[in-house]
């Protein structure tokens, strides 16, 4: 090969390597680690068609991801709870891709099958301290609640009236005394490893480590979320700012809306958008 074509060679080569190299689009997902659980399938789902694009998902909890997409750190954030009004003020596109219930849990070798709310907040306030009060045995009960800034959390304090304001601020009333687990698997194992435990988690979570209560009569299932008469149910969104998603998120967030993509979230217990 003459010097030429050898130079020529190294040329195209150097090019190819170098057009491979910056093909990869990397996309940033963070935020709640309910929606973590089902975007990670999403995310190794679609990478298969598409392998150039690669999903990074960070599982730090919805506070957290709403925050990083006001601030625009991530492409795409997660939250499994509403805006409050403050963060509403930040003009975040929401994309709801689906909907899930809470569930409260029990170990399954509790005999409680049902409760009231009016019971489920009295225990988790800490003011029902015996099973025996709610028609179980006469252990005490374990109260196992998510970390502040939970987005499950949030909802569950939301529709279960489980705030109060002092001094204009809103805060907790769970029991200063519940366990706290960081993270919707780290909930489920406690409850899982203490028959005295109660918890909530996502209801696409549930499996048979766990025994989700009915809740005033209605059974924590999908059917009953759809039709509402399961009380406690909450969106899972899709965050990012107006006008600065790139075109490899926006293809991806589009994918989660089309058939394949809900077909992925009904599969894993959610409730799909379509």
């Amino acid at each position: 090969m003459t010097k030429s074509l050898l130079t020529l060679s190294l040329i195209l080569s150097t090019v190819a390597v170098s057009t491979s190299a910056t093909a990869a689009e990397h996309i940033a997902v963070s935020g709640s680690t309910s929606v973590t659980d089902v975007m990670e399938v999403l995310g190794e789902t679609y990478h298969k068609s598409h392998p150039d694009v690669f999903i990074d998902i960070n599982g730090t909890g919805s506070s957290a991801g709403i925050k990083s997409s006001i601030e625009g750190v991530n492409d795409l954030g997660m939250a499994s709870r509403n805006l409050s009004v403050e963060e509403k003020k930040a003009g975040l596109i929401e994309t709801e891709i689906a909907r899930d219930g809470i569930a409260v849990v029990v170990n399954p070798k509790n005999p409680i099958n049902n409760l009231t709310k009016a019971q489920i907040e009295k225990l988790f306030k800490g003011e029902i301290t015996q099973w025996s009060a709610v028609g179980g045995n006469s252990d005490p009960v374990v109260v196992t609640t998510r970390e502040n800034g939970s987005g499950t959390r949030g909802a569950f304090e939301e529709l279960m009236e489980l705030t109060t304001k002092i001094n204009g601020v809103k805060v907790s009333t769970i029991s200063q005394k519940a366990q706290v687990a960081s993270g919707n698997g780290i909930e489920k194992t406690v409850v899982a490893n203490n028959k005295d435990a109660i918890g909530f988690v996502s209801l696409g979570s549930i499996d048979d480590t766990l025994k989700a209560v009915n809740v005033d009569g209605h059974k924590a299932s999908v059917e009953d979320v759809v039709n509402k008469t399961y009380p406690l149910s909450r969106p899972f969104l899709v965050l990012n700012q107006p006008g600065k998603l790139k075109p490899a998120a926006k293809e991806f967030l589009a994918w989660i809306m089309s058939p394949e993509g809900q077909k992925i979230i009904k599969d894993k217990g959610y409730i799909s958008m379509s």
